[in-house]
């Protein structure tokens, strides 16, 4: 019997990344699942979003552990396209249990030259997306008697980071949201908590703007090996770079099992340490 045996997960951004993560563990544990993810280019966003060949690898691994699952294709920004997911779930399992909040997106620019397009992304998917995300499992958890909720937010929901104002204010957002939603419906079972990854290496973390800024080059100039290097000065654990998405996956699976049964409110940091450092550690141990 795994962790999460008889119960129905629904993802958010569950394409790649840590979506997948999450899909395929909840389906090691016994849950079937139900992904959704965009496979439409945001405008603001510099990085390649998911591709179709994502879901259905998703949909493979999942299956290839012989469980179930739907995939949407849908916008979190759009509440119809999240309650159709739900809709789809229960059409084919008969429930939802579990909501990861996964979606999300990233991009960088100091503060004063921010466009309001690039701002209204990053709240949509980052922050709106997940209240309209709880929203559309609210009611069916109610009814049921109860139901588990994790929100990705970031260490950058803990503490600020330069030239991405817009992420961190979503990503406090979310502990706002995490911690209201936990209050406001603890009365009906519903725990609901929060994971902050430290530097988890994703499509959203591996791209040029990434490297360059992680590795203090000019524009164009950071590579790849600069941002892996990079990630060892970025945590404190020993031997720790930038982590692997199971890592969030297996916290989240903690948070959502029998486990954490008596656990709501709270932030989770998946960050090999980073907060206890004043900044950087400028001399990373890796052996």
């Amino acid at each position: 019997m795994g962790m999460l045996a008889g119960k129905t997960a629904l993802i958010t951004g569950g394409a790649r990344g840590q979506g997948r993560a999450h899909a395929v563990t909840c389906a090691r544990e016994g849950a079937d699942v139900v992904i959704i993810d965009t496979l439409e280019q945001i405008g603001t966003v510099s990085y390649p979003m998911a591709q179709q060949a994502d879901i259905d690898e998703t949909v493979r691994q999942v299956e290839a552990l012989d469980r179930r699952i739907v995939a949407v294709d849908g916008d979190v920004r759009k509440q119809a396209d999240l309650d159709r997911a739900v809709e789809a779930g229960l059409a084919e399992f008969d429930r939802v249990d579990i909501l990861i909040a996964n979606a999300g997106i990233f991009s960088l620019s100091p503060a004063h030259e921010l466009t309001e397009e690039a701002w209204d992304d990053m709240i949509g998917v980052n922050l709106t997306g997940v209240w309209k995300s709880a929203k559309a499992v609210l009611p069916h958890m109610m009814e049921n008697g109860g139901g588990s909720i994790v929100i990705t937010s970031s260490i950058n929901g803990i503490e600020p980071g330069e030239n991405y104002a817009h992420y961190c204010s979503a990503k406090f957002g979310v502990v706002g949201l995490m911690k209201t939603l936990a209050l406001e419906y603890a009365k009906h079972g519903i725990r609901v908590n929060s994971v902050h990854p430290g530097a988890i290496l994703t499509p959203m973390t591996n791209w040029q703007g990434a490297w360059d800024m992680m590795s203090g080059k000019p524009e164009g100039e950071g590579t790849e090996a600069d941002l892996l290097e990079a990630g060892y000065s970025f945590h404190a654990l020993k031997g720790v770079g930038f982590m692997e998405p199971q890592r969030i996956a297996d916290a989240a699976l903690w948070l959502n099992s029998d486990l954490a049964a008596r656990v709501t409110g709270i932030m989770v940091p998946v960050d090999a340490g980073h907060l206890l450092q004043p900044g950087y550690n400028p001399a990373p141990v890796r052996d």
